[in-house]
């Protein structure tokens, strides 16, 4: 991660490493006295590595060009900056650039020495060698990679961790709903098992049945409906065949079965649609019916679905008893609504309509084969 304390390290190993140069060809023999321009690339070869993060080939094609410069101006420094350029350049994953700009320079190295001076071949070599040794290149090539290698190590077992922390808070959530449903649906089957027997033996007996009692038997006819629903959701993982929109008509006339009048419109091509957009779109539909059902007091809803070449739209709506300025009853399933569309990257729009009723609208992207 980049900052000022970064740009300061940078800085400071430029500096230092330039400081060395120049100190080093101060220091070393040469005839014709000091050599402006070959300083000036002692300099400026090791303050390039000030943007070896941002620009690692441009940094190892310039300390490159210096080494090669400096030692043509007859100055005998070994090739620090381009060392630590090529360790920059492999780090980054400049593989290719890296091992071109190696065999460029240590081929451009020893005809540098030649034009530097009357040396023979062999001490022009040897002056060659003695500024970019093969084993301090190859060394210098093979820790930046060793470094980039255990940087991505790193970061692909931080991320699993990350996905591993999530699968396993998903199967919990998942587990303690099972959980509480299986024990809610134990305690609501007896109660609409126990109504149910007393509006049977009630009515045997000729004796009025009462309005609270019959309540108690609805509550508990459409709570154990709710609860089913809710472990067909649970469980409707990979080894089921997920809902699409091919099952929304069926949801469509489970509502009317319920008393409400439903119409339902789909336009467009959806059979190449992605699984995950079509069971969202379904429990969407879904969920919007069942708040209908629940807290709507509703006559009639219509759910209407687009397909659209970049997106699926989904709206229902109803002519409930909500006005404008109402606020909607919280539940799970509104939320759990917002988050599967916030997973696919789309937008929810949930909220009573100027004329009367509510509105549920989705827009989901899509990105078609």
């Amino acid at each position: 991660m980049s900052g000022p304390r970064t740009g300061v390290t940078d800085w400071t190993i430029a500096v230092g490493v330039a400081t060395i140069l120049l100190v080093t060809g101060l220091s070393g023999e040469r005839s014709g006295g000091w050599d402006p321009l070959g300083g000036a690339l002692l300099a400026g070869g090791g303050l390039l590595l000030a943007a070896r993060r941002g620009a690692p080939v441009l940094v190892l094609g310039g300390t490159g060009l210096c080494a090669v410069g400096y030692q043509a101006a007859g100055l005998d420094v070994p090739a620090v900056a381009f060392l630590v350029a090529v360790y920059a350049a492999m780090r980054a994953g400049h593989r290719a650039a890296t091992a071109v700009a190696s065999l460029a320079v240590l081929a451009a190295l020893p005809l540098a020495a030649l034009a530097a001076g009357p040396d023979g071949t062999g001490e022009a070599f040897a002056r060659a060698r003695g500024a970019l040794e093969l084993a301090w290149l190859i060394a210098a090539a093979a820790a930046g990679e060793a470094l980039r290698q255990a940087e991505r190590r790193a970061d692909e077992a931080e991320r699993t961790r990350e996905e591993t922390a999530r699968h396993r808070a998903a199967e919990e959530r998942l587990h303690i709903a099972r959980e509480l449903h299986d024990s809610l649906t134990h305690q609501i089957s007896v109660i609409k098992v126990q109504a149910e027997v007393a509006v049977h033996v009630a009515r045997r007996r000729g004796e009025r049945v009462p309005p609270s009692l019959l309540a108690i038997q609805e509550a508990g006819r459409e709570a154990t409906r709710e609860l089913r629903a809710t472990l067909e959701a649970l469980r409707d993982d990979d080894t089921a065949p997920p809902h699409g929109l091919d099952h929304v008509p069926e949801l469509v006339e489970r509502a009317r079965s319920g008393g409400l009048d439903v119409t339902l419109t789909i336009e467009g091509r959806h059979g190449d649609l992605p699984a995950a957009v079509e069971r969202t779109a379904y429990r969407i539909v879904q969920e919007a019916l069942t708040n209908i059902a629940r807290h709507a007091d509703a006559a009639a809803a219509a759910v209407r679905i687009d397909c659209r070449p970049d997106g699926l739209a989904v709206r229902v709506t109803d002519d409930g008893r909500a006005v404008p300025g109402s606020v909607p009853p919280p539940g799970i399933g509104l939320l759990g609504m917002r988050e599967r569309i916030a997973a696919l990257g789309g937008r929810l729009r949930a909220e009573p309509r100027g004329e009367g009723g509510f509105v549920v609208l989705a827009e989901l992207p899509v990105d078609r084969p």
